[in-house]
């Protein structure tokens, strides 16, 4: 059965090199074809689907050479079969299986197609892909070897990180796709996958040597480096120095732990929370991971960590889950028994680069209803905590201080420490510790701070680290 044709003008048309098998147009092809045209011969419509990309454009699966010469000889519109469902058909494989009707694909050709689409997906069977390209599995396999091998040892080191974590294997097998018997198969395997780390850990070489060196993320390898230390041992090596008292401030972030990102805390901030409020193979939960700060931070101090966040990185950050928390329906992203015993909430503050953030974030809130999913989430939290759960909330005072003398700000318009106690102790949380964490004024340039100063304008860089447990009976 002939499938149905779509006039369309030739201009709609775009050769797409992404999903083109061949290594480039035959000229001499081309002109036959014109030729053809010329004399009045009718050619199979052409097979395009819409461009992904580009709103009423059409990408050419099969008829390049076709197409070339209508525009060759100033055709302006051709028949074409538009097809809108590839049914899970590679792009470019369904491009190549066209292409080998008139003419098989060389050896480059095919070896190219065979690897770019193996790159792209690399559950494709090399069956599927042969069948596509007109070679046999046997040498589909020989063409992708070493994507095939460099792409297992991706995955075991992503189940690895995962495995580090805690997180359980079904949860694992979801995100990355996989059978959890995969899953379960890879994970009798994992103590190897380091052996060749701890060789050059033992040599002498340093984290970022061996990081670098394996391909592997930094605080992953501070994971094998700290194994078996006391946690005091850990601040040492890693440079830390270890606060006593109730005010905690660094000049900078660590930039060995947590991408760069917009709000970015301190990972010594964290690591202070998780010397001084978990024990090592604790659970934390960390419900808006950002940049991973909490995460890599758990690491380089053992704890089990479960992130998630609305940006999803599965393979940058695999260990990271997608969650959007909607604010007018919040609900726990997991189930199941196992609760955390610390719970470290980071998120974005109130109008404090709302401007960096995802438009979707809390941050560009009105204060009532930033107000309003704080309270709602540290119920949330209340209801999902054990009785020993701990939380850590980071937040900071917000007043409209922009142009405003301190004389004439408004309590109206602010955000202070008592209403975020206020929303903790109505949520069923009791604060036990409030911990001084100032954000750093360097922010603030020469100019600006004349300027305030003439004005007698008071900036903000109140932090608070608030902790808290469940109030007792609750």
């Amino acid at each position: 059965m002939a499938k149905p044709t779509t006039k369309i003008p030739i201009s709609s048309i775009i050769l797409d090199e992404e999903i083109y098998p061949r290594k480039g147009i035959d000229q001499k092809r081309v002109g036959i074809f014109a030729e053809n045209i010329r004399d009045g011969f009718k050619f199979d419509p052409v097979e395009v689907e819409p461009h992904p990309d580009r709103p009423g454009k059409y990408r050419l699966l099969d008829g390049v050479h076709r197409w070339s010469a209508f525009k060759a000889v100033g055709v302006t519109e051709t028949a074409a079969v538009i097809i809108k469902d590839l049914d899970g058909i590679d792009p470019l494989l369904y491009a190549a299986q066209k292409a080998i009707g008139p003419r098989q694909l060389t050896e480059d050709e095919a070896r190219e197609t065979a690897r770019r689409a193996y790159s792209k997906n690399t559950g494709l069977r090399s069956a599927d892909i042969g069948k596509a390209i007109g070679r046999s599995r046997q040498t589909v396999d020989s063409y992708i070897a070493d994507l095939r091998a460099a792409s297992r040892l991706g995955q075991d080191i992503k189940i690895f990180r995962m495995g580090r974590f805690g997180i359980p294997q079904d949860r694992i097998a979801k995100r990355l796709g996989l059978p959890q018997k995969t899953i379960s198969n890879h994970s009798a395997k994992m103590p190897v996958l380091a052996n060749q780390l701890n060789i050059d850990l033992a040599r002498g070489f340093t984290v970022s040597q061996v990081a670098k060196k394996h391909n592997w993320t930094e605080p992953m390898v501070w994971s094998l480096a700290l194994e078996g230390k006391e946690d005091l041992q850990r601040f040492k090596d890693l440079g830390w120095g270890l606060r006593t008292w109730d005010l905690w401030n660094w000049n900078d972030c660590d930039r060995r732990f947590g991408d760069d990102w917009p709000g970015r805390i301190p990972s010594q901030m964290i690591a202070h929370i998780l010397y001084y409020f978990s024990d090592q193979n604790d659970l934390v939960f960390d419900p808006m991971a950002g940049g991973g700060v909490v995460a890599d931070t758990c690491l380089a101090l053992n704890r089990k960590c479960w992130s998630f966040d609305m940006d999803d990185r599965p393979d940058t950050r695999p260990e990271i889950e997608p969650c959007f928390w909607d604010v007018t329906d919040l609900k726990w992203p997991i189930k199941g028994k196992t609760k955390p015993d610390l719970i470290i909430f980071d998120p974005p503050y109130f109008k404090k680069q709302s401007n960096n953030y995802d438009p979707d974030t809390i941050s560009g809130l009105s204060k009532e209803n930033y107000l309003e999913f704080l309270e709602r989430f540290f119920s949330l939290a209340h209801l999902n905590a054990k009785k020993s759960t701990k939380m850590a909330f980071i937040n900071a005072d917000w007043r409209d201080f922009q142009s405003t003398p301190a004389k004439n700000e408004t309590r109206v318009n602010s955000i202070l420490i008592n209403d975020y106690l206020r929303i903790l102790n109505q949520s069923g949380w009791q604060e036990t510790h409030i911990f001084q964490a100032p954000l750093s004024s360097e922010r603030f340039k020469t100019n600006v701070v004349s300027a305030m100063q003439k004005k007698k304008i008071i900036g903000v860089t109140s932090r608070y680290v608030i902790m808290s447990k469940k109030k007792a009976g609750l």
